[in-house]
């Protein structure tokens, strides 16, 4: 049996998560931005990846269902502009369901560069361009204001004047003042930006920050009439990343930004995996088939360079295994009923199934004669009662999981294969 058990999910695991739920969380038309290939690349420790890893990241993209990517800086040299071009043709000539984006700042010489690869790649580029908001920023950098409208007009306007969709990026937006973003919110709309993007750029933000500042960008649209997304890009400075994420997603963003294994700036953005993983445990991504998405985080961590660690959700070494004897006891318990669904949740609040992975039981100094009778039986090896209590024996007096060459070692001395 593969599906659900005849007793029905409800009698076998109680959800305190849906206790005084409010509804569905989320609007079912919001999308995901994947900005791995730019802000991810901006972490300080990852290589800038060849291009055949970049042409391979994007079509994984498509296939977990990220909307958009931010796939660079064309503006910033001759190489990023030329993998730019390159991606944005991969994604014509084979017809991918992923729309690309680029970044900028607020100058025309970052702006001219993606209209010319939307004519030459004939695919539409979204603009988002970004400029400091918040007083600390301007103080540094000697802005005011008038200074900081006038320069985002101009590049808005390049965008928009050669048919391109604009993002209006505030850089610290959950730094900056009220008045100060009123005056930029609105100069944007009126210069026909489509998108407003509220950035947390240092990770400051809490959910209470999210909420306040979602809630004061929409009065600002809904008093302009016009109709314009929000994005909400969040970065991990204090941990809340992810969940500032989903908390964006109830407010009232409807485009969350995310990367691959939440690298990025510092460390790091949200993790894209981590919010579908969430959302679709929600049941909020009914459709939505993710298992690709340990193709995806692994791809990426290969492409630049990046060491995944063992206890990371879902892409971790350690995420699906254990050598506890309790706890495999009954992962096994539930397997020979014949039960996989059952045997995926037993220990797991995360059904490795679902995301491409499966419940691993391997053999320790905490294990019981379960697991090493799972362990041979998966090898097609016979569990005799005295091979079990030599594997055992060796592994009680370790200070560690035993290794695969290590049991083999004991099978071997025992005259078992």
């Amino acid at each position: 049996m593969t599906g659900a058990p005849s007793l029905g999910t409800d009698e076998l695991i109680y959800d305190w998560n849906e206790i005084g739920r409010k509804g569905r969380l989320i609007p079912r038309d919001i999308t995901f931005f994947d900005e791995t290939l730019r802000d991810g690349l901006q972490n300080p420790s990852v290589a800038d990846p060849n291009i055949e890893s970049k042409l391979k990241l994007i079509h994984l993209m498509a296939k977990i269902g990220i909307h958009c990517a931010d796939i660079g800086l064309p503006g910033s040299s001759q190489r990023a502009f030329e993998d730019v071009l390159r991606m944005c043709r991969e994604i014509t000539d084979n017809h991918l369901p992923l729309r690309v984006a680029c970044a900028g700042r607020t100058v025309v010489s970052d702006i001219t560069p993606m209209i010319e690869i939307s004519q030459r790649a004939g695919i539409p580029v979204e603009v988002y361009c970004f400029i400091g908001s918040s007083p600390i920023r301007q103080f540094a950098e000697e802005w005011d204001v008038a200074t900081i409208a006038k320069r985002s007009a101009e590049a808005i306007d390049v965008a928009v004047k050669a048919g391109l969709s604009v993002a209006y990026v505030t850089e610290d937006t959950t730094r900056s003042r009220p008045d100060m973003l009123a005056t930029l919110f609105k100069m944007a709309i009126d210069h026909g930006a489509s998108r407003l993007c509220v950035c947390d750029t240092v990770g400051h933000a809490t959910p209470d920050g999210v909420r306040n500042l979602i809630t004061f960008t929409k009065s600002i649209i809904a008093g302009t009439g016009a109709k314009v997304g929000i994005d909400w890009h969040g970065h991990n400075d204090r941990g809340l990343a992810l969940e500032n994420a989903l908390w964006a997603l109830e407010f009232g963003a409807d485009r969350v930004h995310g990367c691959a294994l939440g690298i990025g700036e510092r460390v790091g953005n949200a993790a894209m995996e981590l919010i579908l993983l969430n959302l679709k445990l929600l049941g909020l991504l009914e459709h939505q088939d993710l298992t690709h998405l340990l193709e995806y985080c692994n791809t990426a961590a290969q492409a630049v360079g990046w060491e995944v660690p063992i206890n990371y959700p879902l892409v971790g070494r350690d995420a699906f295994r254990t050598a506890t004897g309790v706890h495999a006891a009954a992962i096994i318990k539930a397997q020979n009923k014949g039960d996989a669904w059952l045997a995926d949740r037993i220990y797991s609040g995360v059904p490795a199934g679902m995301f491409g992975r499966k419940q691993e039981i391997c053999v320790g100094y905490m294990s019981g004669a379960s697991n090493v009778n799972y362990w041979l039986r998966q090898r097609r090896i016979e569990p005799s009662k005295e091979l079990v209590e030599a594997i055992l024996q060796r592994a009680k007096g370790s200070n560690h999981i035993l290794t695969d060459e290590e049991i083999l070692a004991v099978v071997d001395e025992m005259g078992a294969r």
